[in-house]
């Protein structure tokens, strides 16, 4: 009977080993790239060009696992600006040809470049799209052949010890769908607003929204005339639901003047008697406050508010009336973006009023 000492010695080892066999498989998987990147050539920008001028769509076309990877790469085309399907070869040959038109582009992807069902729609694709592009590894396969450009995988095994199991080939298709799609978007001048545009439900999207998006409109908002008293302001703006910690203070031609925060009636209360409350807002209201320009980018109202420290920020338009407030709970959720640098300058859409920086 084993003892549980060389029992523990054998399970150590296998669990190196099995370790050892995962990290192997990842270098597999490093090695196969480096061959690629060493691979593309000027077909590879002359295919990124025919997309990125193309008057109709990409249509991705792959079976198996390199259809699984088309999908993803018709997805991230899709996302970053160019008009992306997949179309599934086997659906094609009964009615999902329709979808192709004159205009339309298909990249078809095959290791192999014999794939049967993708072989069989060759033909059909050359008559009704303005153009094949192929990715394979195999440059004499019937796919390299019909096609009107061709980017090369390197010829590596699988990182299956079968060389069966797709893995370094779909991991070859992947990348280098990717690095068209990130080319054709360069090309295409795909910008952060367009971005935000197509990725309006993400937390990414809607930091590079505009502010007026997310910003409570000023009938949510508490405002009141630099005249009214603080009692009088009190009563007026208390409303049911959603509550800003801030009355916005305008004058008579509703130009924001001041703003008058629940920490600012903290303080007022703590060092003055209860009559006072009937002091105009003016002569307790905050005068130097910031402010964003409306159409400004919420991520510039993100730094301001963290860099400034406040909670609440007034947004108005060029006569420096308020629009709306961005309340800083509302941007509960809204994970900065990865990799932002602290601001060197202050944003343009920034407003400091009652005060010069």
């Amino acid at each position: 009977m084993e003892s549980p000492r060389r029992k523990g010695l054998r399970q150590a080892k296998d669990r190196q080993e099995q370790l050892a066999r995962g990290v192997s498989v990842v270098q597999h998987g490093i090695s196969a790239l480096m061959q690629l990147a060493h691979l593309m050539d000027e077909e590879f920008v002359l295919a990124a060009d025919k997309i990125a001028s193309m008057r109709g769509c990409l249509i991705v076309c792959g079976i198996g696992k390199a259809g699984l990877i088309g999908r993803k790469i018709a997805a991230t085309f899709a996302s970053t600006g160019t008009r992306a399907h997949f179309l599934h070869p086997s659906e094609a040959l009964h009615g999902d040809l329709g979808c192709v038109g004159p205009n339309d582009i298909v990249l078809v992807l095959s290791n192999s470049g014999n794939s049967q069902e993708v072989v069989d729609l060759l033909p059909h694709l050359a008559r009704r799209a303005s153009s094949v592009i192929a990715i394979t590894s195999k440059i004499n396969s019937p796919v390299a052949q019909a096609a009107d450009i061709t980017l090369l995988l390197p010829n590596c095994p699988e990182a299956c010890r079968m060389n069966l199991a797709p893995t370094t080939s779909t991991l070859g298709m992947l990348a280098l769908g990717d690095a068209l799609a990130m080319l054709v978007s360069e090309n295409k001048d795909f910008g952060q607003e367009d971005f935000a545009q197509l990725h309006p439900g993400g937390a990414l999207g809607r930091r590079l929204a505009s502010v007026d998006e997310l910003m409570r409109p000023l009938d949510e908002c508490r405002v009141c005339n630099q005249d009214t008293s603080i009692r009088q302001m009190l009563v007026e703006t208390a409303r049911p639901g959603r509550r800003t910690g801030a009355v916005m203070i305008e004058n008579d031609e509703h130009t924001l003047v001041g703003i008058f925060t629940d920490s600012d009636l903290t303080r007022f209360l703590g060092k003055h008697a209860a009559s006072d409350l009937d002091s105009p807002l003016s002569e307790v209201m905050t005068r130097n406050f910031s402010a964003i320009c409306s159409g400004a980018k919420l991520s510039e109202a993100i730094e301001i508010l963290s860099n400034r420290k406040i909670s609440e920020l007034p947004v108005v338009n060029h006569f420096d009336q308020a629009v709306g407030l961005i309340d800083i709970t509302d941007l509960i959720g809204l994970e900065p973006a990865v990799g932002l640098s602290p601001p060197v300058t202050l944003p343009a859409s920034l407003r400091i009023f009652g005060s010069t920086l």
